[in-house]
């Protein structure tokens, strides 16, 4: 500019180099070496400016280019000084103007194209505006920065610059002066987004070829530094540069507008589109980048060949690692990253959950059964979950969809639901090797009552245990949803138990097995029965009475004290299961998780195997007490009461040995079950009386007579049970005495009587097929003074003329013997 107004000149009529050279004279400098140094630069400049990048384009045979060739190429070979001789001196002059004077009319223009050929014009200017930074504190702007600017701007003319050029020109100096001073001043990063900014203003107005082209080149150096930096910023970021973060975010997403903007397939995006899309790859790659890291550094760490079962620490130690590495992406990172993608902290949850997910898999598939390291792993894998979901839920709340695009991503690791398999499995496989003990220590059961103190099977404490083993187990398992499979568990546990009580009971047979069979019916002789007949009938009949009487089809292999033993199991199962039950109920209670209806007690209960019990103790003290009665007592109740003479074959021999059953079976069985089992054994004695009764076969017959001997024996047999109140309640007793005494009254009842009442109740029963023959009615389920059968067999045992020849006439029945 000085040069300019000592020679009177306007600067774009001035070729700078050229003036310098004509001012300047060797004696001017120091030595001559210095001067000559001196002229080489500025013919440098020239030839850069005129021949080599020229404003318009040069035709190689131009003859004053091929002259300035020359006279540089001379003044290389042999320095001179032009200036001493006037001649050359004008030949030179005369070729620099004539080349910095052409226009692309071809006319001569009056402004000087020297400097502003492309990229001369940018070097130049770049090394202008280096002479904003102080030389003492590279990585600061000086003072009067914006003085200086101001006069580089007014090289503009000279230099071809415009505020677009400025703006690019300026805003690489800003981010290659960062560079080269150690990345450390944020400010100049700051500046330079700016000036890219308004870069990014300009750029569709412009279609200039060489302006798009220093674009390109530049934004995209700028563009590849940033995005190395922000591909793995995890690396590149911390606490203490963190506030460099945003500048360098800022320069690669306007670097990425705006090539986007001059190319071709700008229209296939939208602008917001870059820098959300961009910044989103950002954040999966650099989180991917860290995963991958932190992955590799444990891997290396503790377990180098990762072979499955070596899998368990990692991958419980990374979903720590990474829930910690969400709270730092959140309070660090995603702060700066929200400027361009408001979902970041949403983006980078996601990408750890796809990520973690990916490890988790692999493991899931090799895992074949329940073990702490896979239930230690799948428990991180869920909270790990569950804490990331937490975080994108909360960072998504004011967007448009609430973060449902977010959770979409994150396909459910179903941790829960690996575990619950895993667990059903397990429960599987020991409610299988519960079932088969079952099966092979039930063949081997002895029911033995020495066995231990209280009298019950060894197989059963051992069933028990083998259960309370199991519940134990299952609730020491460090799984979250112990409420969830119990109801499995039990269902499981309950029906082997369940199978062990039906297959101990099914052993002992069934009451009913003990009931003879009811002999054919007769009707009894009209002849009398006097002195040397009554004496003799009794052995004979005796001998006899295996081929003419009912038989019982009772199991004997099963003795009544083996069946005491199965009662008391049963009776142990059902107290332990009462324990078990509330122990279930206390580890429930302290167990992670709770469901309201088992909180309730609802699914809590061994059901099946409860009932089973129940019902088997039932059964199990009716089969003791039929067996006692009808096979053990057999020989003093079907052999012996009533038969021949009713008077001396009374019901004393069976109260004697039915007393001493009694306490037999009352020493054997346990406290809570020997009531039960005296009652049964008191209804099988009233059954077995009412069968000799009324099914005593052809050795009993009775007269209206012997019907106090029976009644009065009836009471006998009561009495026992009551044992002058010591034993059964009166109540109880009369409640099941019902049916005897509903029949009894029938042996004092006149045979007209009886005769009248059974043919009326059989017509009732059969209708008008009765009116021309009375029907055989069938036997009854219960005995009954309503009852045709029941009538028919007091008739058939009654010791009576007219009774036996109703029979005879109507049924045409045989005589007894």
């Amino acid at each position: 500019m000085t040069m300019c107004l000592l020679l009177g000149r306007r600067m774009e009529s001035v070729v700078l180099p050229l003036e310098l050279i004509q001012l300047f004279r060797s004696s001017d400098f120091p030595s001559q070496q210095e001067y000559e140094a001196w002229l080489r630069r500025n013919l440098k400049v020239l030839e850069a400016g005129l021949l080599l990048h020229p404003h318009l384009p040069l035709d190689k045979s131009d003859p004053s280019a091929q002259s300035l060739r020359h006279i540089i190429r001379g003044a290389f070979e042999k320095p001179m000084d032009i200036g001493k001789n006037g001649e050359s001196m004008q030949t030179f002059r005369t070729v620099v103007m004539s080349l910095s004077c052409r226009s692309s009319d071809g006319s001569i223009s009056e402004t000087c194209h020297w400097a502003d050929g492309f990229p001369l014009n940018l070097w130049i200017y770049q090394t202008l505006l280096e002479a904003c930074f102080d030389l003492h504190a590279e990585s600061s702007v000086i003072e009067e920065v914006d003085e200086v600017l101001e006069l580089i701007k007014k090289t503009w003319v000279m230099l071809g610059i415009n505020e677009m050029l400025h703006n690019i020109c300026f805003s690489w100096v800003l981010f290659h002066q960062y560079l080269v001073t150690g990345q450390v001043e944020n400010d100049l990063l700051f500046a330079s987004s700016n000036l890219l900014a308004e870069v990014g203003k300009d750029t569709g107005g412009s279609k200039d070829p060489i302006y798009t082209k220093i674009l390109r080149n530049t934004l995209s150096l700028i563009l590849s530094w940033a995005e190395k930096r922000l591909l793995a910023y995890h690396h590149t970021f911390h606490n203490g540069n963190i506030e460099s973060m945003e500048s360098v975010i800022s320069l690669a997403v306007l670097s990425a507008k705006i090539l986007e903007d001059i190319s071709h397939d700008y229209n296939r995006k939208k602008k917001d589109d870059v820098d959300y899309t961009r910044v989103g790859n950002y954040i999966r790659s650099s989180l991917r980048t860290v995963f991958i890291k932190k992955l590799e550094k444990l891997d290396l760490c503790k377990h180098p060949s990762r072979k499955q079962n070596k899998a368990f620490p990692i991958l419980s130690v990374l979903a720590r690692d990474i829930i910690e590495l969400a709270i730092n992406e959140k309070a660090i990172f995603s702060p700066k990253l929200k400027r361009w993608h408001p979902l970041a902290t949403g983006v980078a949850v996601a990408t750890l959950h796809v990520c973690y997910g990916n490890e988790l898999k692999k493991y899931v598939k090799g895992i074949n059964e329940l073990t702490p390291d896979a239930i230690e792993v799948l428990i991180a894998a869920d909270k790990l979950e569950k804490d990331l979901v937490q975080i994108a839920v909360e960072d998504s709340v004011d967007s448009e969809d609430g973060g449902k695009s977010i959770i979409r991503e994150m396909q459910p690791y179903e941790a829960e639901a690996v575990i619950a398999t895993l667990v059903k499995s397990w429960i599987n496989i020991r409610v299988d090797r519960l079932g088969e003990w079952v099966d092979r220590n039930l063949r081997q059961e002895v029911w033995n009552p020495g066995a231990n103190k209280e009298g019950f099977a060894s197989s059963a404490v051992e069933v028990l245990r083998m259960i309370d083993d199991t519940l134990e187990a299952f609730f020491l398992l460090p799984i979250p949803m112990h409420a969830d499979l119990l109801p499995g568990l039990m269902s499981g546990l309950d029906k082997s138990l369940q199978q062990y009580i039906l297959k101990a009971k099914s052993g002992c047979g069934s009451h009913s097995s003990f009931i003879p069979t009811l002999p054919a019916l007769t009707r009894c002789s009209t002849r009398s029965k006097n002195g040397v007949f009554r004496k003799n009938e009794k052995s004979q009949v005796t001998q006899r009475r295996k081929a003419h009487v009912g038989t019982t089809n009772g199991d004997n292999s099963v003795d009544k004290t083996q069946m005491c033993v199965c009662i008391n199991t049963m009776q142990r199962i059902r107290m332990e299961l009462g324990v078990l039950e509330k122990r279930i109920v206390a580890n429930l209670s302290s167990s992670i998780s709770t469901n309201e209806d088992i909180a309730n007690g609802v699914s809590l209960k061994f059901k099946l195997s409860t009932s089973a019990a129940v019902e088997g103790i039932h059964q199990l003290c009716k089969c003791v007490a039929y067996k006692i009665v009808f096979h053990d007592l057999w020989h003093v109740l079907w052999d012996g009461l009533y038969v021949g003479e009713v008077a001396s074959a009374r019901i004393e021999p069976f109260l004697q040995e039915l007393e001493q059953y009694l306490e037999i079976a009352s020493s054997t069985v346990h406290d809570k079950v020997r009531t039960r089992v005296i009652i049964e054994v008191m209804q099988a004695s009233f059954d077995g009386f009412l069968l000799v009764l009324l099914a005593g076969g052809p050795s009993r017959a009775f007269s209206l007579q012997d019907s106090v001997i029976i009644e009065e024996d009836f009471k006998f047999l009561t009495g026992l049970f009551w044992s002058n109140g010591d034993g059964l309640p009166a109540e109880l007793i009369e409640k099941h005495s019902t049916t005897v005494k509903g029949v009894l009254p029938l042996f004092h009842a006149d045979t007209e009587h009886i005769i009248q009442q059974f043919s009326q109740l059989t017509m009732e029963m059969y209708g008008s097929t009765a009116k021309s023959r009375l029907p055989l009615p069938p036997t009854a389920d219960q005995w009954s003074p309503t009852e045709p059968n029941t009538l028919l067999r007091v008739l058939c045992n009654r010791n009576d003329e007219a009774a036996a020849k109703f029979l005879k006439k109507n049924y045409n029945l045989p005589k007894k013997f």
